[in-house]
């Protein structure tokens, strides 16, 4: 699908949503002589809308499907507004990502230009806007930062553009893919380096809830870890500001599933950590990104994904109806830690763990015990991207988004002398 049919789609969709339901299938009969947009857009009008306005998952999935068919266009060596745009570093439905020179403060930064289809309605620029401000007043070391939301240009021709913190490392999922950190004989992590990434991951739920900021889209993606061996979380709330009902931003990441281009295949990805309310398409709170935490430590532990089908809706099925393999965890696991487990991944929300700062304290406690009984992490090799080439590692040093410089976290860190 072009962005001139989506447009086309779009206008129509708007035009007969304002007209009563019983005028809608004549309205279009008499305007839309294409029959194969009269039903993209039938499809459209039957989606539900969320309390905030917003679209459903497959209208987002539709949308995001435009952006990514259309490709990447390569911006690298313009200026964006006071940016210049040295390095393409990831695109996806969301936009491409730059890695970008401020040339006001003399700084690194990563610049996301969004793409028109996003930003194209009057109504959810405005949304995204306001959320994009609330979450750059959201400080912490655990959490990657937005500096701003600009805009460069006027009329069909405007860009707009997160500003973003520059965050070097690797992701969870690429430490997770080759297993720098695995435990000898294990399929998972060792236990205290995943309870170490996992305790992070908490602090950064934690005062992201405190200030009523969702994340929505917590995934091994959208974890990344710092040569010195600090968590950084990506892309908080911008699932929550684009889609309004809790599924994925980037939703066209599906790296188990490479050159696929089945709608279904391409939500495999945050499918995996998708609560069982946000499957349903129910409203979300914090409890679903304590479930999607619960997934990550889960995956770090047992080196496994909690859920997995062969399709999105396959691994669904078994997010409503299916138990994770307690059999996997490590056997010398903290019972505590099990515990934990379990109740993040209770499918019943009102059951579920209600406040990631438990999980936190309990996460305290039990690396606590591995320090009190001398455990160590083995020593870590050299992940893939070390091997690599310059040119090559600035490329997949940079591949996500985003960080500056954070003070390191006063309790000891055991993956800060382990090679990234």
């Amino acid at each position: 699908m072009t962005p001139e049919r989506w447009r086309q789609i779009e206008e129509l969709f708007h035009a007969a949503r304002a007209r009563p339901p019983g005028e809608r299938t004549a309205f279009l009969a008499a305007t839309c002589p294409d029959d194969e947009v009269r039903r993209e857009v039938e499809l459209l009008l039957d989606e539900p809308e969320s309390d905030d306005g917003f679209l459903a998952p497959p209208t987002l999935a539709m949308m995001a499907r435009v952006a990514a068919e259309t490709g990447p266009q390569d911006m690298t060596g313009q200026n964006v507004g006071g940016y210049r745009l040295e390095l393409l570093i990831g695109a996806g439905g969301m936009g491409e990502v730059y890695l970008a020179r401020d040339a006001t403060l003399g700084r690194d930064v990563a610049i996301k230009i969004l793409p028109r289809a996003f930003t194209s309605h009057p109504d959810r620029l405005a949304r995204f806007e306001r959320e994009a401000r609330m979450l750059a007043a959201l400080n912490h070391p655990n959490i990657c930062a937005i500096y701003g939301f600009e805009e460069a240009g006027s009329g069909d021709a405007a860009i707009r553009f997160l500003i973003l913190e520059l965050v070097e490392g690797e992701t969870l999922a690429d430490t997770l893919a080759h297993g720098s950190l695995r435990s000898s004989g294990g399929a998972g992590l060792l236990p205290r380096d995943a309870l170490t990434i996992a305790r992070q991951i908490a602090e950064a739920l934690e005062a992201a809830h405190e200030k009523g900021i969702i994340h929505r889209d917590l995934k091994p993606a959208n974890i990344k870890i710092t040569p010195d061996g600090v968590v950084k979380v990506l892309d908080f709330g911008l699932a929550k500001t684009v889609n309004g009902d809790g599924s994925s931003p980037d939703i066209t990441n599906a790296p188990d599933r490479p050159g696929g281009t089945s709608r279904e295949g391409a939500v495999l990805g945050t499918a995996r950590y998708m609560s069982p309310e946000q499957a349903r398409g129910q409203a979300v709170d914090k409890r679903a990104d304590i479930w999607a935490f619960g997934c990550v430590l889960y995956e770090m532990l047992a080196g496994r994904v909690t859920f997995a089908g062969e399709t999105a809706s396959d691994t669904i099925a078994k997010v409503l109806e299916r138990e994770p393999d307690w059999g996997a965890l490590p056997p010398t696991l903290r019972p505590g830690v099990v515990t934990l487990l379990q109740r993040c991944l209770e499918k019943d929300a009102k059951r579920r763990l209600r406040d990631v700062g438990d999980a936190r304290i309990e996460l305290d406690d039990a690396l606590n015990q591995l320090v009190a009984s001398g455990a160590r992490p083995a020593p870590a090799p050299s992940p893939r991207w070390r091997r690599l080439a310059p040119p090559a590692l600035a490329l997949a040093g940079l591949t996500a988004l985003i960080v500056g410089f954070w003070p390191r976290p006063v309790w000891e860190n055991p993956l800060a002398n382990a090679t990234f």
